[in-house]
C-alpha cells in the first residue's frame, strides 16, 4: 500500500514527450520546447549554411530555419513521405527552429522512475545528442538534448 502512495507523489514529476521516428529508432522531445508541428513544404537553401541545415521556411509571416535531424546525427539522407513532419521548437531567447523528423507517433509521459541516465560505451555522433532513455511499454525511446543539438550549431 505505501507503495502505491509514493507513486502517486512521483506521478506529479511527470514530463510529457512527444515520440518521433528518425530512421528506425524512436525519440522523445519534450513537449515544453514544441511550439507547433507542421507538414512538410517547401524549404528554401541558404546559401554557405552547415550541410544539417536544410534552409528557411515561412510559417503564418514567420521565417524560421530547418535543420535536418537526420545529417545532424550522421545519418543517411532525409526521405520525405507523407509521413514526414517539421517540429517548430522554441527554447528560451533563441527563437524559433525547425527539425524535420520522419514521423510523430505518439505522446507519452515519464516520470523520473521511467528514464535512465545515458552513458554510451562508445562516443559516436548520435550518442552526443541523447540525454537519457525513457522506458514506455516495453518501449525505450531516447531522449534528445535539444540544448547539445543547437550550441553545437552556434558553436561551429
Amino acid at each position: 500500500m505505501a507503495g502505491e502512495n509514493a507513486l502517486t507523489t512521483i506521478d506529479g514529476d511527470k514530463k510529457q514527450y512527444i515520440v518521433v521516428k528518425i530512421g528506425s529508432e524512436q525519440y522523445g522531445i519534450e513537449i515544453s520546447y514544441i511550439d507547433n508541428i507542421v507538414r512538410m513544404q517547401s524549404i528554401t537553401r541558404v546559401p554557405k549554411a552547415q550541410e544539417y541545415f536544410n534552409g528557411i521556411i515561412n510559417l503564418r509571416g514567420e521565417v524560421l530555419p530547418v535543420m535536418s535531424i537526420r545529417k545532424r546525427m550522421g545519418l543517411q539522407e532525409d526521405e520525405f513521405n507523407n509521413n514526414t513532419r517539421i517540429i517548430i521548437l522554441k527554447i528560451e531567447d533563441r527563437g524559433g527552429l525547425g527539425i524535420i523528423v520522419d514521423q510523430v507517433k505518439e505522446v507519452v509521459e515519464l516520470g523520473p522512475n521511467e528514464i535512465d541516465n545515458y552513458s554510451p560505451e562508445t562516443k559516436d555522433e548520435r550518442g552526443d545528442f541523447i540525454k537519457g532513455i525513457g522506458k514506455n511499454n516495453n518501449q525505450l525511446i531516447s531522449l534528445l538534448d535539444l540544448y547539445a543539438i543547437i550550441d553545437d550549431k552556434e558553436g561551429m
